[in-house]
């Protein structure tokens, strides 16, 4: 399934309205969607390299408006909604451990989360299903996500035909190195659980 919604989500970086499409899928990912939307800023801002940064922004904006939809899930739907969620991740059963020390440390677990590939909806969820402070989530999403995405445009931009090349030429290396990656941040936050 997983990989399916991955294909599905890269063809709409060719699509002709590939920026909402952009837009929708950073908005979704923050709260219940499965794929980063690095899958579309990557071949987005390898084919477009001059609307790099603004690819970044549109990441950014929706990424931390879906945050609020997260937050949402978490504080009146999480019996609903967000619990299905964290079970999907493996994490439903050690969550009530978490959400008690989550609020102490919170802001630091959104800017790794917002940065790295954590599955950024599970702590968003979280910090609705705890009620951590809404002006802690935004800043926090703020700075994390617009760190991430920018580096990635600013990257890219920069060296966007040697990156090019270099996926060209080790697609199954470079696709494992993510799915590792991605892998890896599931493992992290259910150790953080």
């Amino acid at each position: 399934m997983l990989k399916r919604l991955y294909e599905w989500t890269l063809d709409k970086a060719a699509h002709p309205h590939a920026e909402r499409w952009l837009a929708g899928i950073s908005f979704a990912e923050s709260s219940f969607f499965p794929i980063p939307p690095d899958a579309m800023l990557l071949p987005m801002c390898l084919s477009r390299p001059e609307r790099a940064f603004r690819y970044a922004f549109i990441c950014t904006v929706a990424s931390v408006l879906g945050a609020l939809l997260g937050y949402a899930i978490g504080y009146f739907l999480f019996e609903t909604i967000g619990q299905p969620i964290l079970n999907f991740y493996g994490l439903g059963e050690d969550f009530a451990g978490f959400s008690e020390q989550f609020n102490d440390q919170g802001w630091i677990i959104v800017l790794l989360a917002g940065f790295t590939p954590l599955p950024f909806k599970v702590i968003t969820i979280a910090a609705g299903a705890t009620m951590m402070p809404l002006y802690i989530l935004i800043g926090a999403a703020i700075i994390s996500r617009a760190a991430r995405f920018f580096l990635v445009a600013a990257l890219l931009w920069k060296f966007g035909e040697p990156v090019k090349r270099l996926i060209d030429k080790h697609f199954a290396l470079v696709t494992t190195v993510v799915g590792i990656l991605a892998v890896g941040g599931f493992l992290a936050i259910r150790y953080l659980f």
